[in-house]
């Protein structure tokens, strides 16, 4: 009886003691977006397992983990409110002057220079701006690290950015100024003042960018699970069968091959350990690229975007003083937790981090939600597919009333569409077409939109829906601007020569109601690399495979049209209107680059015939249709856009 009760109370005081250390020494957490300011009120940390410490939480404890509004910093007394003037802002939004650079500039600034002249926020007036925008070269000497500008005021309204550390940060006099720093020591950044930057290495490009390398979200059988920072930029990986800390002397080393790569940029692993030192914050963009985890040991840096982005769901942040315990809770976490964060990884590199534009751009659209306050993008936008970049608060701050979102909402868009009808050349009206498109169940309203040089009729036929007549500027691109009379989510893109039945529209129009973020339609074109003559080309042959279809009868959201409107460079608008077919192209294109998805044809009568594209058209170096003899269609390949 005695040994019993001894076990009983030797159990009890095992037990308590565990508890007390997992309270005390956490081993593995998610990793937190924010970081609470003393004396601030305490959430409860994101633990993996959730579902151990809601038996532990008394209710309502739980609640208190959302975001918590803007402290006051620990060094300084700026706020939003104190050092920003929000008034310059009202009457025509953000925009943004930056100072030009004077003399010989670095290629990194003038990347940053590039960005910000690219973004929909600049202006070249200082006057009307209401953010000045000082950008610091690491190459500045320090007599240099104060320029006379006469807007300065104290730094009220301005921001001090720097992509890599600069020295003129460390002496630079910011008074009222904000801060966007690579990789801020958790110190000196102040939490909604301040921009945490990622540190980007110096050839980082200035637009497009690497795509991801996660090929598998799988572990891959014989792939290093875990790789670890080296101290020149290159990574050392361990086998699967390791069984203590690779990233220190004070643990057995893994008996099987350990793997070196120094010259190797991106790791070929599942967790990426990442020390918390400063200077090893460049292999957080790397683990990213690559699809690994990131697991930061003890960061003592601020992670980038941290006010908008929510790190738990990609990255993972570990007690570097227990290394036993850090690996065998990444050996054991379930493989669905690691597809979910590789993919959150993966997302954000392409969104947020694959080249200096975006970067820049996603620093102003931060700054840009301050301003909004109410009509700033919520959480959900930042961080899902397509990312708040592609999701312009100027259209809506609700994810439903976007057309990426309704599957995860669980909804559907509204059941109706209006057709768009464009009249660009010469000829009689397209009264066959209205009439079998005012037939169908689901139509709204009928737009014609008029950009002929020839005056429109005077009179319309009756139809069953309302019809309105747009003028249009003779513009190709004219069919794509956010026109207002549009009421519906659904838009049937149509030209003067498309020819459809009333029952091939219902049908597509059921098509896209399943796939509200796609391009339904009904001619498809296919594009190629025509390696003799070194250029891009498309094709109208009917094939097996396409990569396109024409906006000449196509469904699609109506937010595409506020996408090509303000998020396209005005070059390649320009471009589509000197070449009309390039119009279906950049369309597509368009899409395809925010959804990662390709179109869908729907089947349509043999008869439609007088719709369909050239043969073969090859698109120069500037994208403009070529001269020159057309090759054999036979030769190339259609391929579809991934």
């Amino acid at each position: 009886m005695q040994s019993w009760r001894r076990k009983s109370l030797w159990l009890a005081l095992s037990v308590s003691w565990l508890l007390i250390l997992l309270r005390v020494f956490p081993v593995l957490r998610l990793a937190e977006p924010a970081r609470r300011q003393a004396g601030a009120p305490q959430g409860w940390p994101r633990w993996l397992d959730a579902e151990l410490l809601q038996s532990f939480s008394q209710p309502g404890e739980l609640l208190e983990d959302g975001p918590q509004p803007p402290q006051a910093p620990r060094a300084g007394s700026c706020t939003r409110g104190a050092c920003f003037d929000t008034s310059r802002c009202r009457g025509g939004g953000l925009k943004v002057f930056v100072y030009p650079a004077v003399g010989p500039i670095s290629e990194t600034r003038r990347k940053v220079l590039t960005s910000i002249e690219g973004s929909r926020y600049h202006t070249a007036s200082a006057a009307e701006a209401c953010l000045l925008v000082l950008v610091l070269s690491p190459d500045t000497p320090p007599g240099e690290c104060h320029p006379a500008l006469p807007q300065w005021a104290g730094g009220k309204n301005h921001l001090v950015l720097g992509l890599h550390p600069a020295p003129c940060l460390r002496i630079f006099q910011l008074g009222q100024a904000m801060v966007a720093e690579a990789s801020p020591t958790v110190d000196t950044f102040r939490p909604g003042f301040d921009v945490a930057l990622p540190l980007l290495p110096e050839a980082h490009p200035l637009r497009g960018g690497a795509l991801g390398r996660l090929q598998q979200h799988s572990p891959i059988p014989g792939v290093a699970l875990i790789a670890v920072a080296g101290e020149r930029g290159g990574w050392h990986t361990a086998g699967t069968n390791f069984s203590a800390c690779p990233w220190d002397g004070r643990c057995e080393q893994d008996h099987g091959p350990k793997q070196t790569h120094p010259g190797v940029t991106l790791p070929n692993a599942t967790f990426c350990l990442i020390p918390g030192r400063s200077p090893d914050a460049v292999h957080f963009l790397q683990a990213l690229q690559a699809g690994c985890i990131p697991v930061l040991l003890s960061p003592r840096w601020e992670l980038p975007f941290s006010e908008v982005i929510d790190w738990t769901k990609a990255a993972i942040v570990a007690d570097e003083r227990l290394p036993l315990q850090v690996l065998a809770a990444l050996q054991e976490m379930p493989l669905t937790r690691v597809l979910a964060l590789r993919q959150q990884a993966q997302f954000l590199w392409d969104a947020y981090f694959s080249s200096v534009e975006k970067v820049i751009h996603t620093t102003l659209e931060i700054i840009q939600d301050r301003i909004s306050g109410a009509s700033a993008h919520p959480s959900l936008l930042w961080n899902s597919p397509p990312g708040a970049l592609l999701a312009l608060s100027t259209f809506s701050t609700s994810p439903s009333d976007f057309p990426f979102y309704h599957l995860q909402q669980g909804s559907r868009p509204l059941g109706r569409f209006s057709a768009l009808i464009w009249v660009g050349t010469p000829g009689q009206p397209p009264l066959k077409l209205i009439q079998a498109v005012a037939g169908a169940q689901h139509c709204a309203q009928i737009l014609v939109l008029w950009s002929s040089k020839k005056p429109p009729p005077p009179r319309w036929p009756e139809t069953a829906v309302p019809l309105t007549v747009l003028d249009g500027h003779g513009k190709a691109s004219d069919r794509f601007l956010p026109y207002s009379a549009i009421s519906t989510d659904a838009i049937l893109s149509l030209d003067a020569h498309s020819s459809l039945s009333t029952s091939e529209v219902d049908f597509a129009f059921m098509v896209w109601q399943s796939f509200p973020e796609r391009m339904v339609g009904f001619l498809t074109w296919s594009h190629f690399w025509d390696e003799a003559q070194g250029r891009w080309g498309y094709t109208g042959e009917r094939a097996n495979e396409f990569s396109m279809v024409l906006t000449s009868a196509a469904f699609y959201h109506r937010y595409y049209h506020t996408l090509f409107t303000h998020s396209l460079p005005k070059a390649l608008r320009t471009l589509a209107d000197e070449s009309p077919p390039c119009v279906d192209v950049l369309m597509n294109f368009l899409i395809a680059a925010v959804t990662k998805l390709p179109p869908i044809k729907v089947p349509y009568g043999p008869w439609h015939q007088e719709a369909r594209p050239p043969p073969l058209v090859l698109a120069s170096s500037t994208n403009l249709p070529d001269p020159r003899p057309r090759p054999d269609p036979q030769r190339f390949h259609s391929w579809c856009v991934p």
